[in-house]
């Protein structure tokens, strides 16, 4: 099913937007429509948009402001000029200021659509051209998700075989596991990842609003309804909708959902007909969804449907391994003066972070890592940087090879070589960095290797 672009027009006369609404649905794209800049920045700062149609004299804001103030807040949507009063030097100016493309009014239906298609090539073939430049360079992007954990590679293995698949995913994991994190890498390595990926918190709106923000609604559908509105799912046309805490969803829309997964289509609020979508489907929650089935709360052939590819991410206290890595990464995030000695955590500060259970999982980790960073002196994040209860987490290791015959000799030795062999698995076997960890030096850690006989 071919994606229906979606375009914005910012024009001051209404029959204009009218024109053109009606001309461009019928050439197959979705469209909606504002009458002056600032309304165009408001809609683009919450909505993407394919493409941009804006005409330069505009009460309120004119098309040269929506254009500066566009591009300087990020927007990326390729804009096109509009004008009546257009001249060469105008057209010169806007294509100077970053506009794809300026034309020239009053234009033929012809004229506005090959535009458009000339600019649906370009970001076709620009797109196509980073997931090939990725490809061949053997990049995969996994979106800041980072572990050395033998069940997260063999998760990262997991998204490598689904990611050019359009089965509906499922991720389970606890709050802060990075869920998302994880629907972004299957999005971005697969065939769809030229196109949107657009992400909801099921939880987050109330019920009222949430199927007027996943399906849309015409003008009049309601009261406040006073324009058409495209849904997630259009709005993910092409691309990839990722549903976060779908066990949130209310049965009611879960009945419209599991249509959407048989049919492929979808109905705007108050609309006669539906409309097909071709969006690749992945959702998340941290509730035990069989529990919620055998409850009542979630439908049982529902989340058949959704579970078709599974996930489940572990909590971070069960990848302590990860957290010197994720800590060390999550430092090198936070942006520095000029001038500033660079970050750096204390051994026994590291130590304190291994030994508590985050139970926010990798986002508390990031939290405290900024926290640290900004009360720490001279660069140096010490254990007291860090929240109090990080800061009262005891390192109390547990082996099994500790005799019961109460020799404390025997029980610093047992310590002694669990350590040095976590050091050694944390740093894959690299001695000199182990030795640091260890707060050892590197000849006293070779010595100990032979005298434990550990390779």
């Amino acid at each position: 099913m071919p994606t229906r672009q979606h375009i914005l027009i910012i024009d001051d006369e209404e029959s204009l937007r009218h024109m053109l609404t009606a001309m461009l649905i019928r050439q197959g794209y979705r469209c909606e429509s504002v009458a002056n800049g600032l309304e165009g920045l408001e809609i683009v700062r919450k909505h993407v948009f394919d493409y941009i149609l804006c005409d330069i004299r505009m009460p309120e804001m004119d098309g040269k402001a929506f254009l500066l103030k566009a591009i300087k807040e990020g927007v990326t949507s390729p804009i096109i000029m509009m004008s009546a009063y257009g001249t060469i030097d105008t057209a010169v100016e806007c294509m100077k200021k970053g506009a794809y493309d300026f034309i020239s009014k009053p234009f033929k239906k012809d004229e506005i659509v090959l535009v458009l298609k000339k600019a649906e090539e370009r970001e076709k073939l620009k797109k196509e051209n980073i997931c090939l430049r990725d490809r061949i360079n053997g990049n995969f992007k996994y979106d800041g998700v980072m572990s050395r954990n033998p069940a997260m590679e063999d998760i990262f293995n997991r998204i490598k075989k689904v990611a050019d698949l359009k089965t509906t995913a499922l991720i389970l994991g606890e709050s802060g596991t990075g869920k998302e994190l994880a629907a972004r890498a299957i999005h971005r390595n697969g065939s769809r990842a030229s196109g949107p990926f657009v992400a909801v918190n099921c939880g987050a709106i109330p019920e009222n609003l949430l199927e007027s923000e996943l399906f849309g609604h015409i003008r009049g559908a309601f009261t406040g309804a006073t324009a058409d509105k495209a849904g997630l799912f259009e709005q993910a046309d092409g691309g990839t909708l990722f549903l976060d805490e779908i066990g949130e969803m209310p049965l009611a829309l879960q009945v419209k959902l599991l249509r959407v997964l048989q049919e492929g289509e979808i109905r705007r609020i108050g609309a006669a007909g539906s409309v097909s979508i071709d969006a690749r489907i992945i959702s998340a929650t941290s509730r035990d969804l069989e529990s919620e089935v055998q409850d009542g709360r979630f439908r049982e052939d529902l989340y058949f449907r959704l579970n078709v590819f599974c996930l489940k991410l572990p909590p971070l206290r069960e990848r302590t391994e990860d957290i010197p890595l994720l800590a060390e990464h999550f430092l090198s995030l936070i942006p520095r003066m000029s001038g500033d000695v660079k970050l750096r955590i204390e051994p026994s500060a590291m130590r304190s972070l291994m030994a508590y259970h985050w139970p926010g999982n990798i986002r508390e980790l990031e939290n405290a890592v900024q926290h640290a960073a900004i009360i720490c002196e001279n660069g140096i994040i010490s254990k007291n940087c860090f929240p109090a209860p990080v800061r009262s987490a005891h390192f109390t290791p547990q082996f099994s090879d500790i005799t019961e015959d109460l020799s404390i000799k025997k029980a610093e030795n047992a310590i002694e070589r669990e350590l040095i062999r976590k050091a050694l698995a944390r740093t894959s076997g690299n001695r000199t960095q182990a030795a640091k960890i260890l707060e050892i030096s590197h000849r006293s850690l070779l010595y100990k290797l032979k005298e434990y006989e550990i390779e």
